[in-house]
């Protein structure tokens, strides 16, 4: 038979302010979970206001319980919740406006054709800054997530791309400029920047193929006011194989995306 803590345990223990010994209060746990004569006496022996409150708190899971399962809520997408990065409004808002600053000088001077030249290039700042740890709020709860990875950075680049796509576009036919070598070599540099994001970090990646291409295509061209060979009408068939490639290859790679942290 189980004993019963004497009346002034019970009130000792029930007291917040009274100093009960670890190994009274043990037992006296260990018994009221058993005996429901015991936990009536504690509640009685409880100050009023904890008596109130309980009271209160016994009500409320009385009405809840009457009332029933509350209607579920109307959730919101999820995939929308990950696509709302504002932080990259600034850098699209950037790229949109060189974009038209180049739409203007190409009017000036149409022997440099500089939509072309900069319609590579024009998705990597997006890209960039889509995955980066050091300009992204919520990376530390976005890279805890299982959808983390090459499937975040997708869903990022192609909101960036709804972007700078139409912008493309918009510039490409108010210069003229065919639609192909305007949108495939902006597409083979997005595809570029993952794939060799898998290795060295997507932030990296943008920022050695802008460079190099500012290096060896851009600045030649506007020096010599000659479009380069690899805008040439004949190419568009050489970007379009280079992006499938390229997507390919960043599809292998896709659990490097999640041991990249250092690089990003």
């Amino acid at each position: 038979m189980t004993t019963h803590p004497s009346p002034a345990v019970i009130a000792r223990y029930a007291d917040p302010a009274a100093d009960l010994d670890e190994v009274t209060m043990w037992s006296v746990e260990t018994h009221l979970e058993d005996c429901a004569d015991c936990r009536a006496r504690v509640a009685g022996g409880a100050p009023g206001d904890s008596r109130d409150l309980l009271a209160r708190i016994a009500a409320g899971v009385d009405r809840g319980i009457a009332a029933g399962p509350a209607p579920a809520r109307r959730r919101r997408p999820v995939t929308r919740n990950r696509r709302l990065v504002w932080h990259l409004v600034p850098w699209l808002t950037m790229t949109v406006t060189v974009l038209g600053c180049a739409v203007l000088l190409q009017g000036l001077e149409p022997r440099v054709p500089l939509v072309s030249l900069l319609a590579p290039v024009a998705p990597l700042p997006g890209v960039a800054i889509a995955w980066s740890r050091r300009h992204d709020p919520a990376w530390e709860l976005i890279a805890g997530t299982p959808a983390a990875g090459l499937a975040m950075l997708l869903r990022r680049t192609a909101g960036v791309l709804v972007v700078v796509v139409p912008a493309l576009a918009l510039a490409g036919s108010r210069t003229g400029v065919s639609l192909a070598l305007t949108l495939l070599p902006c597409l083979a540099f997005t595809a570029a920047t993952i794939a060799l994001g898998a290795f060295v970090g997507v932030r990296l990646a943008a920022t050695v193929l802008g460079t190099a291409w500012a290096l060896a295509v851009v600045l030649p061209a506007v020096v010599t006011t000659h479009p380069p060979a690899v805008l040439q009408p004949g190419s568009s068939g050489g970007w379009a194989l280079l992006t499938l490639a390229l997507a390919g290859l960043a599809a292998t790679r896709a659990g490097n995306f999640r041991r990249l942290s250092s690089h990003n």
